[in-house]
């Protein structure tokens, strides 16, 4: 995901997986065989009452470079979506060109983001539900525009390991207000699923997991992945 002289940033959003996510580079920083820098930011989306100082001062201690970027997402998502609708979709969106301007800018060849292995099952089946798409995140991405590498390192992570890690390093967590006050989201219905099935089914999240990264497009039925149309027949021998 990270290779020699790769200028990182790491997107802090002042949750435990952001927090986990640098905590883990840092530790990589140490030991990999080379070299890259971490660059930490936060979007300043202007959400009311956001507490600015807590992740300055938990960076400033860890001798990280850090950078706010400064864009009212915030009054752009109340003004464009309706009250109880959900707001993820836009909110993503611009968050996503924002910290796509900010990488153009500042020479950054990797975009790290703290979406874990239960995010990754969830966006899945998001998309299979509402989008008639099998669809998820991948680990390592290139922007439609070519133009920039996203990088998911815990990818492969589970959110129960890292909200026990996160735990045990105390992290400043600081609440999302903005779509952690929407108890109707679609991804936490998928969410309350996925932890039936935990219940009841033991290994059955890996084994989503597994699927995700074992893919057989010929026993799927898109064209564009496998070519049906001119898949050749069976030639008899009539001698």
């Amino acid at each position: 995901m990270i290779s020699d002289k790769d200028r990182v940033m790491v997107c802090l959003s002042g949750g435990k997986d952001s927090y986990t996510l640098l905590d883990m580079l840092l530790e990589v920083q140490k030991r990999a065989p080379i070299r890259f820098e971490l660059i930490a930011t936060n979007l300043d989306q202007k959400q009311p009452g956001f507490p600015e100082h807590i992740l300055p001062g938990y960076v400033d201690q860890l001798g990280v470079p850090f950078h706010v970027i400064e864009q009212d997402t915030y009054s752009v998502v109340k003004r464009v979506i309706p009250d109880g609708k959900t707001t993820c979709g836009l909110c993503s969106r611009l968050r996503r060109g924002a910290l796509y301007n900010f990488a153009s800018e500042h020479g950054i060849t990797r975009i790290a983001l703290g979406h874990h292995r239960d995010d990754i099952i969830e966006t899945l089946f998001l998309n299979l539900f509402n989008g008639g798409r099998i669809k998820a995140m991948p680990p390592k991405l290139l922007s439609d525009d070519s133009q920039h590498v996203v990088i998911r390192p815990l990818a492969y992570c589970a959110e129960e390991d890292i909200a026990d890690y996160a735990e045990a390093r105390q992290f400043p967590i600081i609440p999302c207000d903005l779509c952690g006050s929407q108890p109707n989201l679609q991804r936490q219905q998928i969410k309350l699923m996925l932890a039936k099935w935990k219940k009841k089914h033991p290994g059955r999240i890996e084994n989503i997991a597994r699927a995700i990264s074992h893919v057989s497009p010929s026993q799927l039925a898109d064209h564009e992945l496998f070519d049906f149309i001119n898949l050749g027949g069976i030639q008899l021998d009539t001698s």
